[in-house]
């Protein structure tokens, strides 16, 4: 259970980081040029993380790295822009908060983790949650920014499960590194050929592009994919709710916006459906005898399965 405890502790700085995204990208950074934007997100960070490992593409992990990096890194940012353009943040986190049920019914067709009723009641009570939070007297909603938001929801969510299922072929760190760069590749001559040269920046804002590039995505995609590999979907969908809850605290910390008796209630709904979500089946195996899983530790090789089943004794 401990372990356990750890890996989500783990998994919660992506979405911590996300939700400080938000802010930094809105203050500091240029609002006309999101495909530059993204790609200077993503391609650093891929390429500070390959650094780090060191390790290139081999095999199958050509295609897959350009497959997820479409998924998870090209399409979903540019999307994600899209949807804050057209809609107000409040009601596009509301529809990013239905991604921990998209996560579980892909998992359960791509990685055979059927639901368990605990993680879908986390979805639904968290789902609810987000909407007392965030959902305060909004007007009228662009179906556009809708689609888009939906769209980016569960491209983010398949791309999630496949890199789930395909992780336990490479290392978390470089498949990571390796994704992220190729979506960052895809990005830059879309951006130069849209967008034109790069704008000037300040220093504010350079700083902004570090902190963004280097903690919102390499850390907290290298602690959202390890999550999953250690986790289960639905565990880690719910951990991800932390996001919009992020957005809200830091709103009243550093805009000195004031938390309403609804908001209140609404935060105490998203850690009562992330705390439904924890793995309680997987802390019962961590807490059997450890023998009969030792013993067959040695025929996984040095396996991204095995590796993870070593850390989790």
């Amino acid at each position: 259970m401990e372990t356990n405890l750890r890996w989500v502790a783990l998994t919660a700085v992506a979405p911590v980081a996300w939700g400080t995204n938000y802010y930094v990208t809105h203050e500091f950074l240029p609002a006309d040029r999101p495909l530059f934007g993204a790609a200077v997100r993503a391609l650093p960070s891929g390429l500070v993380l390959l650094a780090l490992c060191r390790q290139r593409p081999r095999g199958a992990w050509w295609w897959r790295s350009a497959v997820l990096g479409l998924l998870n890194v090209s399409v979903f940012f540019v999307l994600v822009y899209a949807a804050s353009q057209l809609l107000p943040t409040s009601v596009a986190s509301t529809v990013m908060a239905v991604s921990p049920l998209a996560m579980m019914l892909i998992a359960w067709a791509l990685v055979s983790e059927r639901p368990g009723i605990s993680h879908l009641a986390g979805a639904a009570i968290g789902l609810g949650g987000v909407c007392l939070m965030l959902l305060t007297g909004v007007g009228g909603v662009s179906v556009p920014g809708v689609l888009a938001s939906a769209a980016a929801m569960l491209v983010s969510a398949f791309g999630h499960i496949l890199a789930k299922r395909w992780s336990t072929s490479a290392d978390v760190l470089a498949s990571t590194a390796w994704q992220l760069t190729a979506g960052g590749l895809f990005l830059l001559p879309v951006a130069a050929v849209a967008e034109g040269p790069p704008p000037a920046l300040d220093t504010p804002a350079l700083l902004a592009f570090g902190y963004v590039a280097l903690v919102a995505t390499a850390l907290a995609f290298t602690a959202w994919f390890t999550g999953l590999r250690h986790l289960p979907a639905g565990t880690v969908g719910l951990v991800g709710l932390l996001n919009p809850v992020t957005g809200v605290l830091l709103g009243t910390v550093v805009a000195g916006e004031e938390l309403t008796v609804q908001q209140l209630c609404g935060l105490a709904l998203v850690l009562a459906g992330v705390v439904l979500g924890r793995p309680i089946r997987a802390s019962r195996h961590d807490s059997g005898p450890p023998p009969a899983v030792n013993r067959d530790l040695p025929c996984q090789g040095r396996s991204g399965e095995g590796g993870g089943r070593r850390l989790r004794s």
